[in-house]
């Protein structure tokens, strides 16, 4: 066969397949479609998994997770109700539950990610300055000997009125309903650690040395006293022997 009649067959066989590459589109079952024409949305978004057809070259499939997505905040310095100065590194759990309405406001995830950023740092300062210390490192009135947060056992505590697991709630209570006007849900925010800022970590550092010195003092003090107990009632039994013996 010569090489024009080979061309004449490959060439349309390649448009064919061109044209039916940007005509068919599949959506999987973690996913929402949008398609847009020059830029604009057409009709609703598309959530049903399988294969679709759109318009070739001129329409677009956008894709959205359906999925819950992760958001992690930078730490922050933040001063609790009673002035102590500490780092909040908090981090998020999202989801896209209105596609169209969040592909016209934030175009994808990125700028999300950086309204997020806004909207959560906001709520998450707002009720850290109104809470005391003690009431961010505490979900119970139990004995608080060290926190797993990083923030150690000298700091001084009163009665847990919130607690952590109740601030966080509130967090994200006061967060929610600016996010909606994106078509994002925000499901749960969590503070992943809380630390002292430097200067006063060394202080704290210093609180819970003396406090271990004085009840290993204490200890001592009491070890002493018994050992001289002890000792009293061994040379009285040996006195006591010692006299029976030269009966």
């Amino acid at each position: 066969m010569k090489p024009e009649r080979w061309i004449l067959i490959i060439v349309p066989v390649i448009v064919v397949l061109i044209v039916v590459a940007a005509t068919l589109y599949t959506v999987d079952e973690t996913k929402h479609v949008v398609i847009t024409q020059f830029g604009e949305p057409i009709g609703e978004p598309i959530t049903e998994a399988g294969l679709h057809i759109k318009k070739p070259f001129i329409q677009k499939a956008n894709y959205f997770e359906k999925r819950l997505l992760s958001w992690d905040g930078s730490p922050t310095q933040i001063p609790t109700k009673d002035k102590k100065y500490i780092w909040v590194d908090t981090t998020a759990r999202w989801r896209i539950v209105d596609p169209l309405k969040f592909l016209r406001t934030m175009g994808g995830e990125r700028i999300a990610h950086g309204r997020l950023d806004d909207i959560i740092d906001s709520a998450t300062r707002n009720q850290i300055t109104s809470q005391l210390l003690y009431e961010l490192v505490r979900n119970s009135q139990r004995e608080f000997v060290e926190t797993e947060l990083g923030i150690g056992a000298a700091e001084e505590v009163g009665e847990v009125e919130f607690g952590r697991e109740k601030i966080t709630r509130m967090i994200l209570e006061e967060a929610s309903p600016g996010v909606t006007q994106y078509g994002i849900e925000l499901v749960d925010i969590r503070v992943k650690r809380l630390n002292y800022v430097e200067e006063v970590r060394q202080k704290v550092y210093a609180r819970m040395i003396s406090e271990r010195q004085r009840v290993a003092e204490l200890d001592r003090s009491e070890g002493k006293g018994k050992q001289a107990e002890i000792e009293g009632m061994r040379e009285k039994e040996l006195k006591k022997i010692t006299s029976e013996a030269y009966r």
